[in-house]
């Protein structure tokens, strides 16, 4: 866990709350948790996830196909 001391403005402070209060959360540190968890599943592109990176590390590691006419492979013809 690492601990930041920040500063908000007023209404930054207020959206928090409303959030704390909207989700039962005990603190602002949560609050922002919550936040930056709805703009990750909402707003960040799949490839800017973490998850995401580990899977293609994964992927990149497996053993390749050589394939010499995709359309005959998968039956395209």
């Amino acid at each position: 866990m690492v601990k930041a001391i920040i500063d908000i403005d007023n209404h930054t402070n207020q959206v928090l709350n409303i959030v704390k209060a909207q989700y039962g959360l005990n603190d602002k540190s949560e609050a922002i948790e919550k936040v930056v968890d709805i703009f990750e599943e909402e707003i960040m592109e799949p490839e800017l996830k973490p998850e995401y990176i580990e899977k293609i590390k994964k992927i990149r590691k497996e053993k390749s196909i050589k394939v010499k006419s995709f359309d005959d492979r998968y039956g395209l013809n």
